[in-house]
């Protein structure tokens, strides 16, 4: 039962650092919750994409909007729920990135509380590209779609711990950093197994979207590879922006491979 808690206290404190959700409680900040808190990333992502699917499936089937309203509303909860969190990473990296400055420069434009002009173009395009494909979504939906809705999360949550552990701290500062000092890397042992448990269940449950969900596996795989080794050339190792700007850029991706299985497969 001890264990339990500080597993469940660990769950807590993503809540507490990645939601909006109000934790009236001050949560131990040790080594042993904080490598709770990671190890249930994915859990955390679990229960965003049940928030989105679960909403999608209420709005369709009990009120009287439209689909656009519908898309629109699960579009501002993507934003709601992480209280635009990750989206101040993305802004932030973004404007260091197309800076084209050296390495050293870049952590300090993300340093800077300023927005530039990039960070706004690179949030308009993020956003507004992460609506068209919902609403499309919306407007080709199957059963199969709450399956893919809701594993998005879970995916970006688990590339977000992946990162953390196996990238380098770009410095010895922020939320990124004090994340990464407290956890051994083999707390991402745990990851697999939420994987293979995640794939029994669907194929128990819902088996003709498997093969969906394999595919956005295997992407998210491919991205979690492509982003450590990019994030190093670009940044010389991971911040709290950078990490923010992965979940979000690896979610983007992975609305848009959703749009796109509704054009060419489930359509």
């Amino acid at each position: 039962m001890t264990k339990i808690r500080e597993i469940f206290k660990g769950l807590l404190i993503n809540f507490q650092f990645f939601t909006i959700i109000p934790i009236p409680y001050e949560l131990p900040m040790d080594k042993k919750h904080i490598t709770y808190a990671v190890k249930t990333f994915p859990i955390l992502g679990l229960f965003q994409g049940g928030i989105f699917a679960g909403s999608l499936y209420l709005l369709l089937n009990f009120t009287p909007f439209s689909h656009l309203a519908i898309a629109f509303i699960i579009w501002l909860l993507t934003i709601v729920v992480t209280g635009g969190l990750h989206l101040d990473g993305w802004m932030d990296a973004s404007d260091a990135f197309f800076s084209y400055q050296d390495r050293e420069k870049r952590l300090e434009i993300m340093k800077d509380p300023r927005t530039g002009a990039f960070g706004v173009i690179s949030l308009f395009i993020l956003l507004s590209g992460r609506f068209l494909f919902i609403y499309e979504i919306v407007n080709m939906l199957t059963s199969v779609s709450f399956i893919l809705i809701l594993i998005i999360p879970f995916l970006s949550k688990s590339l977000m711990g992946y990162l953390l552990l196996m990238v380098p701290a770009a410095r010895k500062e922020g939320l990124g950093y004090f994340f990464q000092k407290s956890v051994h890397k083999g707390a991402l042992i745990i990851y697999p197994l939420y994987l293979l448990f995640f794939l029994g269940l669907v194929t128990y449950l819902f088996p003709q979207a498997i093969w969906f969900v394999i595919v956005l596996m295997l992407i998210t795989i491919t991205l979690g590879l492509f982003f450590k080794q990019k994030i190093i050339k670009w940044f010389g190792g991971i911040t709290g922006d950078v990490l923010g700007a992965s979940v979000e850029g690896a979610e983007w991706i992975l609305w848009m491979i959703v749009w796109l299985l509704h054009y060419y497969v489930t359509g």
